[in-house]
């Protein structure tokens, strides 16, 4: 590891918003999995998840406009989340924490019915088909949501890949899940959730000012 990346780690521990649980932690029994309501927060509201935050742009936004709601920025990369979690501290957003974990642990940091809602935001597309099984809505990883998600919990995805979005659909509709609403060119729509249209990170600015459109789902998961 070098330096600056020492650095930057050292830097994450300073900060009490971020969680940083060792492999060894996850998979010998992760003390706060299935207590993030009393150990955490303290409260019971809900928890919504972001996977794949990076800085946990999307999160910040979401937590500043639902003070009812507690959020959780999830991303392995440590110097992205301490970014956020600066951000997060200097707007006093005591209902979002960021965790650093791999995705596909997710269900070692958190019990079955824990989660009430996930947002997957601008993933990696992973367009080569050798490397489809890593995409974010592949079977594998529905599954783990699955097994985290209250029943009826949503999930939520953005983003501005063609490729990414017609997979997920298809994998959906393979698996006979309930996709609620479902579009290629989210701003040509007329839509109540504000979460979706009203919220942009600078890139998906960036991407709409080039002239991108945006997909949008969301969904339920079922999975036996």
């Amino acid at each position: 590891m070098s330096k600056n990346k020492l650095k930057k780690y050292a830097e994450t521990l300073e900060y009490e918003n971020i969680i940083q649980p060792t492999k060894q932690q996850l998979f010998n029994g992760f003390g706060i999995k299935g207590h993030w309501h009393e150990e955490v927060f303290g409260n019971q509201k809900p928890i919504v998840l972001e996977l794949g935050a990076g800085k946990g742009e999307y999160s910040l936004m979401l937590a500043a406009k639902h003070p009812s709601k507690n959020f959780i920025a999830v991303d392995i990369k440590g110097d992205r989340l301490l970014k956020g979690a600066k951000e997060a501290k200097e707007k006093n957003l005591d209902n979002l924490v960021f965790l650093r974990i791999q995705i596909e642990h997710i269900e070692l940091a958190f019990e079955q019915d824990e989660v009430d809602e996930i947002w997957i935001t601008f993933p990696d597309p992973f367009p080569k088909k050798t490397r489809a099984k890593n995409r974010m809505t592949s079977r594998r990883f529905l599954h783990r949501y699955k097994n985290i998600l209250k029943k009826n919990g949503l999930v939520h995805l953005k983003t501005d890949n063609t490729q990414f979005f017609d997979f997920t659909h298809e994998i959906l509709t393979e698996l006979n899940q309930e996709i609620l609403f479902s579009t290629r060119d989210l701003y040509s729509e007329d839509l109540d959730n504000t979460d979706a249209t009203g919220l942009q990170t600078y890139y998906e600015r960036k991407w709409l000012e080039d002239g991108a459109k945006i997909k949008y789902m969301d969904f339920r998961l079922n999975l036996d």
